[in-house]
């Protein structure tokens, strides 16, 4: 059951101190009262901004007096942290206190998610079990009390970001991460994005009874939104080591993270953070989250100053370089033939996700790929420089913006902490969605 919750227009860093102390007490109250040996787990640095990292340094100081405390960063299959990025994001945490997760190498097989029930969450779209392969060392190591820390925010595979994904993405092996992410592609992205239980999440729920049921874990939810002046801050804690945890930060996050428009986006403008996004794979979270927002025929711009990859291993990147982002009819003609995109089908569903389907146009302004990298998968390339004179983001404000030029753009300043749409559009999903739950 869910321990405690708190929102506010704005929590400040103190109060969520606050509260991480009463994690502190209560885990020792309601799971272990001395723990000998704690796992913290959270994200990678691709979520640094929504503090998770000096939350699990926090964490980390409280219990390292008394126990034998170690953090595995939830890569999934990211790339790993340098040393200088463990610092950064956590902070005082020793360097060798912080394990890499190893997606291929380093896991153990429990069990799986049958196909039946996947076929019958995804209404027959994905008709295949999802092997439930976890970090060998979560699962084989002795651990007195295991603390998940992330932040709920819409998510393209499995509606909210955050909660057992941690696990089954995050600490998961080629095999779970593969079969999970061509589940959800099949499914629909769109479909996904912004539902409180998508079919893989319901596969991931049913997993973690099955198979998780012995951890002594607890999830703790961060919720954040803009606030008057448009800084991200956070609004919301959830605290708890239930599935209704996370449905209360996904409550929240519905209501605070989707931004409803009442006409489509003719032009959108994205910034993806230098420190954050260096492959495709992450800043194409600008096109997942804003393409429910697009008018057919529009344009969306990203600006990635730190670009300067497409995929976070050698081989995928290589994939995503071979066939591009060419839509779902394309990508999946080369997958029944192509036994690499069927070895690599996380890969594919990616490639699905990141294309319009030929619907709008997506232009990458990046900082350290040339034009014919990026035009080469299907994208259209801008010069950084010019396109930051262009689009000053120092100088335009989330929405809205008419330029010098007379053109009108509507700006989002960090795309992956939420989800724009239409009215028109979340109203035909949600009868989608009653639709097939009365079926």
């Amino acid at each position: 059951m869910p321990w405690f919750a708190e929102q506010s227009d704005h929590l400040s860093p103190q109060r969520m101190k606050e509260f991480l102390d009463r994690v502190v007490e209560e885990s020792r109250q309601r799971i272990c009262r001395h723990p000998k040996r704690v796992l913290l787990l959270p994200p990678d640095i691709t979520r640094a901004h929504s503090g998770a990292g000096w939350m699990t340094e926090h964490l980390y100081e409280r219990f390292r007096r008394e126990s034998d405390v170690h953090v595995i960063p939830t890569l999934g299959q990211h790339v790993p942290h340098t040393p200088e990025q463990n610092r950064r994001m956590f902070g005082s945490i020793p360097n060798e206190r912080i394990h890499v997760h190893d997606w291929r190498g380093g896991c153990v097989k429990l069990g799986e998610v049958p196909a039946d029930f996947v076929k019958e969450v995804s209404a027959g779209a994905a008709d295949w079990p999802i092997p439930v392969v976890l970090n060998r060392m979560l699962m084989e190591d002795r651990w007195d009390l295991i603390i998940n820390i992330g932040q709920v925010v819409p998510h393209e595979v499995l509606g909210f970001a955050n909660h057992n994904k941690n696990y089954f993405i995050g600490l998961a092996g080629k095999e779970t991460i593969c079969a999970a992410h061509m589940a959800a592609a099949c499914y629909g992205i769109e479909n996904n994005l912004g539902t409180l239980v998508t079919p893989v999440r319901a596969c991931f729920n049913k997993a973690e009874e099955d198979f998780l049921g012995r951890l002594p874990d607890l999830y703790v939810q961060i919720v954040m939104s803009r606030d008057a002046e448009g800084q991200l801050v956070h609004t919301g804690l959830h605290v708890g080591n239930d599935l209704e945890t996370y449905l209360g930060a996904a409550r929240q996050s519905h209501e605070q993270n989707i931004t409803i428009l009442d006409r489509p986006l003719e032009k959108v403008v994205c910034v993806m953070q230098t420190d954050e996004f260096a492959s495709t794979w992450v800043a194409n979270k600008a096109i997942y989250r804003t393409r429910m927002a697009i008018a057919n025929g529009g344009e969306l711009v990203i600006i990635a100053p730190g670009l300067e990859r497409f995929g976070e291993q050698p081989e995928v990147d290589e994939i995503i370089r071979k066939y591009g982002y060419v839509g779902t009819p394309r990508v999946m003609e080369h997958y029944r033939r192509e036994p690499e995109l069927q070895e690599f089908a996380h890969a594919t569903a990616h490639l699905i996700h990141g294309s319009s389907e030929g619907r709008f146009t997506i232009t990458y302004a990046p900082g350290r790929m040339c034009h014919r990298m990026i035009e080469r998968v299907g994208f259209r390339y801008a010069e950084l420089s010019a396109t930051l004179a262009k689009y000053p983001p120092g100088q335009l404000r989330e929405g809205f913006n008419e330029m010098a030029s007379g053109e009108q753009i509507f700006f989002i300043p960090s795309p992956s902490t939420g989800l724009w749409t239409t009215r028109d559009r979340r109203l035909r999903k949600s009868q989608s969605n009653n639709t097939s739950n009365e079926t």
